[in-house]
């Protein structure tokens, strides 16, 4: 993922966040060149990297800050290889309001009421490139707006459940109902502050448990088909039990512990982002 921190939405600050946005793409396409990975920007290619036994490397976009106010830039991400872009991260950008205003940027509360006239327009711009349009870090009003507008599923790409963590970067049911109505996805992530609040993290570590946990409620208000796995790893995630990839086994046996199927970890281990994909490239295909 090319991730970009907020910084001043001013001309300057567009611009530093653009050119680095680009050159990040730039080596994550360098990364191909490694034997035995592969950077796959369709479903088919992850499927066939997957078949051959490599590693696909999917590459994205983290805030919606590295296009500034020129649209233009997400065909230039795309051409790069880009599948989806979060449109914020923590604190309010041109094209929508944040779940996390900052206050050292000097953001109001929702200074846009959701998404901007730029990020109506962005993601129509997404949807014609086969771009997911991912709203982990989006306001609610942001995210629930990105659900009416898009022609294709929402994804959620490291997100938790509010009901069990009241923490703002978490999905509320309404959220999650609305993303089943998209056909959308919500990705599970690894971190201890959005699976437990703060006074069950200072009783015990976070932990495997906790995160599936998380994985059973939304199964069980959305279904398997809607629900996925993330890590953060990058980001400050990991978790007891599932620190590094190489602890992955350790989360598929609590799922195989809680009664999940083959078919079932399947989908929540890929198959139901994949699925998304093919339904963004489908979407892209009819638009062209």
């Amino acid at each position: 993922v090319a991730y970009v921190g907020q910084g001043p939405v001013s001309g300057a600050g567009h611009a530093a966040a653009s050119a680095k946005a680009l050159a990040m793409l730039d080596v994550i396409a360098g990364v191909g060149d490694v034997p035995g990975v592969r950077v796959c920007d369709t479903a088919d290619a992850l499927m066939a990297a997957h078949a051959a036994g490599e590693v696909a490397i999917i590459p994205a976009v983290e805030n919606g800050y590295t296009i500034g106010e020129d649209i233009g830039l997400l065909a230039r991400f795309r051409a790069r290889g880009a599948r989806y872009m979060t449109l914020t991260h923590n604190g309010h950008n041109a094209l929508a309001d944040s779940a996390r205003p900052m206050a050292h940027l000097g953001d109001e509360a929702e200074p846009h009421g959701g998404l901007s006239t730029l990020g109506r327009a962005a993601v129509a711009e997404m949807n014609r490139l086969g771009m997911l349009v991912d709203v982990s870090h989006t306001s609610r009003k942001t995210m629930m707006q990105a659900v009416e507008l898009s022609r294709a599923p929402v994804f959620a790409s490291h997100s938790c459940v509010r009901a069990l963590c009241d923490h703002p970067r978490n999905l509320d049911d309404g959220q999650l109902d609305a993303l089943r109505a998209c056909g959308g996805v919500i990705h599970i992530t690894a971190m201890d502050a959005f699976l437990c609040p703060r006074d069950v993290r200072q009783t015990h570590r976070v932990g495997v448990p906790d995160f599936v946990d998380h994985i059973d409620y939304a199964v069980k208000r959305i279904g398997i088909a809607h629900v996925g796995i993330s890590s953060d790893f990058d980001g400050g995630g990991g978790i007891e039990g599932w620190a590094n990839a190489a602890q992955a086994p350790n989360l598929t046996a609590e799922l195989m512990r809680r009664g999940y199927d083959h078919a079932q970890i399947a989908a929540l281990w890929g198959g139901n982002f994949v699925r998304i994909l093919r339904q963004a490239e489908e979407v892209a295909a009819q638009t062209q």
